[in-house]
């Protein structure tokens, strides 16, 4: 398991609207902000925790840019029910659809959305 993840996009503002209203039914809210960023984590527990970010971290090499290499991000859904209101949710915050709420084969069901960077958000739930 990860301690945290982190990324950069180019509209902090755009993306908190996503990621807040897509990561509240899963349980995730935002938990810090900071000047150009900010941190969501589940209510009970602050790590692991996402950071999403407007800087260009130290650790980047010279040249890198939000949306430049788009990531994959896969959270967790308790049921399917969850997994729509996320997919719905972000949708109404601006994300775009990338995979409508629906069996993936293997007993997963999930959504997808992709935020203004083309960053892929995932939310599944595991089906016995």
């Amino acid at each position: 398991m990860f301690d945290h993840v982190g990324f950069i996009v180019s509209d902090v503002a755009a993306a908190r609207r996503l990621y807040e209203a897509a990561l509240a039914p899963l349980g995730l809210k935002v938990i810090e902000d900071q000047d150009d960023a900010f941190i969501l984590a589940g209510a009970e527990n602050p790590i692991p925790f996402v950071y999403v970010g407007g800087g260009r971290p130290t650790y980047w090499r010279e040249g890198a840019r939000a949306g430049a290499s788009p990531a994959h991000f896969a959270f967790s859904a308790p049921d399917r029910a969850a997994v729509d209101a996320f997919h719905a949710a972000g949708l109404a915050a601006g994300g775009r659809d990338n995979g409508a709420p629906g069996p993936r084969g293997g007993g997963y069901y999930a959504a997808f959305l992709l935020d203004g960077d083309d960053n892929n958000l995932e939310a599944g739930v595991r089906e016995a």
